[in-house]
This record gives structure tokens, C-alpha cells and sequence, in this order.
């Protein structure tokens, strides 16, 4: 079977009649593209869909999401969405969390950072987003590259230079919620260096935030952890850098162009913006509001 769909393949393929599934395309409750005059079903998007269990009526499709960014937290995000008055408020638990909640409706938005095992982070985002069940009307926007790396106190008092020599030194390293991009980073970190999570000496509580682990280590009840360069910067701490990540927001179709995301798009394209990343360190914008996937 083809990757797409005419209608009457799709409705078949839904086990619906052709008034139903024209229906849905009316209401913009199913995934479909017109090309040609003709409506075509990616066949992949609507398997997630259905398994999803997005066949609900339309009043219900359309509840609007709360005017929250989910996911990761990020000291340039934060800025732009109380300097742009987008009315956008920033709930940061993680890029899965941040996810999980944007599949569910209790976001508006999810910044998302994600690292896989084998070394494909540029794809991460765009591959998770893809396979998420209930995202099949996402796209992902370019916020910006992050630099990441390991944070110690002035000095690197341990002599830290990688995750190997965290686990050597027995430095006491502080860590993030599982599902946060920071930790999965970590775990893609360990499994490169063949090592295990046991390997290293964690303390607690975890670590919400970068910032909550940069204020670890100032408060010395941690000698390390992943942050990005603007974290350590701002709380000046020693900054090993490690790799530069891909760090994005995703949202759905029909919410893009909806004011308060249109305000936060707008504003990230402006000078300011441009001004307070190379302020705070450690940010590359130049793709900043570049659509990188649409589902």
C-alpha cells in the first residue's frame, strides 16, 4: 500500500465511510494534505493517530491549550517569553514531560532537547516528535543551538575534563529528572564511555533546572553537573564544554498562528534577541524561527 492515501484508500483504510472522513478533514481533525486539487493520507501520520485514540468529536478536538511552554528550561527562552508579552507562561519539568504534556493538551508548547545512544542528536528532536502518537499535526521551530558541558566550581578543583573522569575522581555529581534533556544527554554520555549510571556518585535531590545545578555546586553540596554555558556563566562557575545540542519548540499546527506564539516568534527574530543571546554565552540563533519539521 501506498505512503499516501487517496480518500477512499484512507477511508477504507480507517474503516470509515467517505462522508465521515470528509467530515474530519472538514474540521481539521485528521491528518491530510491537498496537492493537486486532491486530498492525500499519509498513511504512517494516521497510525499514530488512530493510536493515539484522536477520534474524538470536534467540540472536544478543539478545547484550547493553556498559554503554557512545557519542557526544558532555558535562561534565553525564559527572557524572550517575558520580554516579547506573549502571555506565555513556562512551566520547565524536561523535554519528555514537556512533550507528554503538548500530546495531552496541557501545553501550548514543548522546548525540547533530546540526545540519543547512538550519536544522532541533530535528528533527536525531529525523530522523537515523529513518533510521538498524538503529535501527528506538530511542527517544530528552531529556537536555537545550545552548547552543554560539564560545570564545576572556579578552578576545577577535581580535575574534571570528561564523564570518564567524574566517575575517576569519585566527584559527587549532581543530576537532572529523568526525561530531561540534560540527563538523557548523561545517559547517552555513560553508554558512549561504556560506562554505567552506578559508575558515578549522584547526590539529591535531583536537580530541577540547570540553574538548580549550578546552585549545587556553589553551595558545594555537588562538585559537578551538566548545564549549558549560560548557566555556568551567569553563576560563574568553570565550564567544560561538551557538545552543541539542538534546542526547539514544538507546537501544534493550529495553534502557530495564534497570537501568543505569533508575539514570541516575532520577538526572537528581532535584534534584541540576537543581542541577549551572545550576552548571556553559549548560543548559536542564526536558523532562530526556522520550521524544521511539520508532521
Amino acid at each position: 500500500m501506498s505512503e499516501l492515501l487517496t480518500t477512499d484508500e484512507a477511508a477504507a483504510y480507517l474503516r470509515l465511510s467517505e462522508r465521515k472522513l470528509y467530515e474530519l478533514v472538514a474540521n481539521a481533525a485528521v491528518p491530510c494534505t491537498k496537492v493537486t486539487g486532491r486530498w492525500l493520507f499519509p498513511r504512517a501520520a494516521l497510525d499514530r493517530w488512530v493510536t493515539a485514540g484522536l477520534i474524538v468529536p470536534a467540540a472536544l478536538a478543539r478545547v484550547a491549550a493553556p498559554p503554557i511552554v512545557g519542557g526544558s528550561h532555558d535562561p534565553l527562552l525564559e527572557w524572550a517569553l517575558r520580554e516579547s508579552r506573549c502571555g506565555l507562561a513556562n512551566l520547565p519539568e524536561g523535554s519528555e514531560e514537556g512533550l507528554r504534556r503538548l500530546t495531552q493538551g496541557e501545553v501550548i508548547a514543548a522546548a525540547i532537547h533530546l540526545h540519543t545512544l547512538d550519536g544522532d542528536d541533530e535528528q533527536a528532536n525531529l525523530a522523537a516528535v515523529g513518533a510521538a502518537a498524538g503529535l501527528h499535526d506538530a511542527v517544530v521551530i528552531a529556537f536555537a543551538r545550545r552548547e552543554q558541558g560539564i560545570l564545576t566550581a572556579p578552578g576545577n578543583p577535581h580535575g574534571i575534563s570528561d564523564i570518564a573522569s567524574i566517575a575517576r575522581t569519585g566527584a559527587r555529581m549532581a543530576q537532572r529528572p529523568a526525561g530531561a534533556g540534560a540527563q538523557l544527554l548523561l545517559l547517552a554520555l555513560l553508554g558512549r564511555a561504556g560506562l554505567a549510571t552506578d559508575a558515578l556518585t549522584f547526590v539529591k535531590p535531583i536537580c530541577p533546572t540547570g540553574s538548580d545545578v549550578a546552585q549545587a555546586i556553589r553551595s558545594e553540596r555537588a562538585d559537578c553537573g551538566l548545564a549549558t554555558r549560560s548557566v555556568a556563566a551567569a553563576a560563574g562557575l568553570e565550564f567544560l564544554p561538551l557538545t552543541w545540542e539542538r534546542f526547539d519548540l514544538v507546537l501544534r499546527q493550529r495553534d502557530y498562528f495564534l497570537p501568543g506564539p505569533q508575539a514570541l516568534f516575532a520577538f526572537m527574530r528581532s535584534p534584541a534577541m540576537r543581542e541577549r543571546a551572545a550576552e548571556l554565552g553559549g548560543y548559536d540563533v542564526e536558523a532562530i524561527g526556522e520550521v524544521r519539521k511539520v508532521n
